[in-house]
């Protein structure tokens, strides 16, 4: 009876024993991936694969949509800076002028066609490369990290690539935002209020 009483008792002063201090944190996270969890995919695309049923390889692989999501991010962040050069007046000596981006691209395959393909070749040899070289990552089968297309003329570390691969990533989804606002704000007038805001046109 003592032993259950005293058992009771210190039971129950354990209950107001001070909790332990710790260190509380007053950094702030900038951090999506941290904030979100480090594949966050709210509409479940990254397993649509594992879908039961459905006919095979109809639904592409992570491997696939990470390699897709790197290159639009990269097409995006050229798309922008060219946009951002031509609003700025900055051009090629020598090179055809459009009063505004969104006709520029028609403008320079009128005045320069032989200019204009050459660039179109570079860019179908340069997909085409990309593409062969990702191997069959729809499936998931490819050898290839996404992203990595063989070198690293620089000669970074594992530490370095690494953080640069994450900046790229967060970099690549801005510029993906930008240039839908971009359109968005060309073809539906009023549609961003933010671009009206920073006057852009």
């Amino acid at each position: 009876m003592k032993l259950a009483l005293l058992t009771a008792l210190a039971g129950s002063a354990a209950a107001f024993a001070p909790a332990p201090v710790s260190k509380a944190s007053t950094s702030l996270n900038l951090n999506p991936e941290a904030a979100l969890g480090e594949n966050w995919d709210p509409m479940g695309f990254s397993k649509m694969h594992e879908i039961k049923g459905a006919f095979p390889s109809m639904f592409p692989h992570p491997q696939f949509l990470e390699e897709a999501e790197i290159k639009h991010g990269r097409m995006a962040m050229l798309a922008w800076t060219g946009v951002w050069a031509v609003s700025s007046g900055l051009h090629f000596p020598g090179a055809p002028e459009a009063d505004d981006w969104t006709n520029a691209l028609g403008v320079w395959a009128r005045e320069d066609p032989g200019g204009f393909g050459i660039i179109l070749a570079f860019i179908m040899i340069a997909e085409g490369e990309g593409v062969s070289h990702a191997g069959d990552n729809f499936r998931g089968l490819s050898k290839k990290v996404p992203g990595d297309m063989g070198f690293n003329w620089m000669g970074h570390g594992e530490a370095t690539v690494d953080r640069y691969k994450a900046v790229e990533k967060r970099n690549g989804r801005a510029a993906m935002i930008a240039m839908a606002s971009l359109f968005a704000m060309k073809a539906i007038p009023g549609s961003v209020p933010i671009m009206d805001l920073l006057g852009a046109n």
